[in-house]
């Protein structure tokens, strides 16, 4: 999963089908206010902190907002019990390696500390995020207008908040190949790679899944499917290879139309690259970006 963010963060993290039903399905908060990001250079202990609210539960666990008492900076804690299913466990542990190693990256959601206890209790301590999933999000303030989402497009930067699903290579993507991450998002290829473009490119991959998500910020509901369907993996899979990609409604400029459907091309090699798209019309209208 992945964060996005522009002057201030926006998950992009959408609550749809994931391969594996028993991964933890920890809704991460969102994006972190200028405060909330300076962490601070003393270690901190479980007993500093304070439980304010549930944010969310997953399978075996449960993440809690929670304030330092010290400093009053709040984080967000994901906590699994001692008693849960080892699969979960195992997902957790996997995850831990992962934040360890990528502590110091701007591209990952800040890990703070870890702690084991004695009663095999595991809790993850990290940069609180604070406006919510994208579900919460379209719910609070409703679908976004165009203006916007080129406005988010254009300042897109990606930071990975969840690594439930996530595997540690040695040194190249060629020794993995096996699916990982929510198959609704998916492009063509990565079900068949051999209709729609020969060897899987995750950053092509990544332009569909783009165009997805602006479209079901346009429309409020995943674009694929029927407003409020939760299908499961198959008929996923049988609407993004076998379907037409899908359009926007009625009443949308000819530039944002424009812009999505570079995005949703069914072969991988038509889409275009993120530097085409940035210098599209739908991008530079309304901007000073300078393109």
């Amino acid at each position: 999963m992945a964060v996005v963010r522009e002057r201030r963060q926006l998950s992009l993290r959408l609550p749809l089908p994931e391969i594996s039903e028993r991964r933890p399905r920890f809704p991460l908060p969102l994006p972190p206010t200028a405060e909330n990001n300076r962490s601070s250079s003393a270690a901190i202990s479980a007993a500093d902190l304070e439980k304010l609210q549930v944010l969310g539960h997953g399978n075996g666990g449960t993440v809690y907002k929670v304030r330092h008492k010290r400093t009053a900076k709040t984080y967000a804690l994901k906590l699994v019990h001692g008693d849960s299913d080892p699969a979960v466990r195992r997902q957790l542990r996997r995850e831990m390696d992962i934040l360890r190693r990528t502590t110091d990256s701007p591209h990952v959601v800040r890990c703070h500390e870890i702690f084991e206890k004695p009663s095999g209790d595991i809790a993850i301590l990290m940069e609180y995020m604070d406006y919510g999933t994208l579900e919460t999000l379209l719910k609070s303030q409703g679908t976004f207008s165009e203006s916007r989402l080129a406005d988010v497009a254009r300042k897109m930067e990606v930071k990975i908040a969840d690594f439930g699903v996530s595997k540690i290579m040695c040194r190249t993507l060629d020794a993995c190949n096996s699916y990982v991450g929510t198959c609704a998002y998916m492009s063509p290829e990565r079900f068949d790679p051999e209709t729609y473009g020969g060897n899987y490119d995750g950053y092509a991959g990544d332009i569909w899944s783009l165009g997805l998500t602006l479209m079901e910020l346009y429309m409020g509901h995943f674009p694929l499917l029927p407003a409020g369907q939760r299908p499961d993996w198959a008929t996923l899979m049988c609407a993004i290879c076998f379907g037409e990609p899908p359009a926007l409604p009625e009443g949308v400029s000819d530039e944002f139309r424009s812009f999505v459907e570079r995005c949703l091309q069914k072969e991988s090699s038509k889409r275009w690259s993120a530097a085409q798209l940035l210098a599209h019309p739908f991008l530079c209208k309304d901007s000073r970006s300078g393109c």
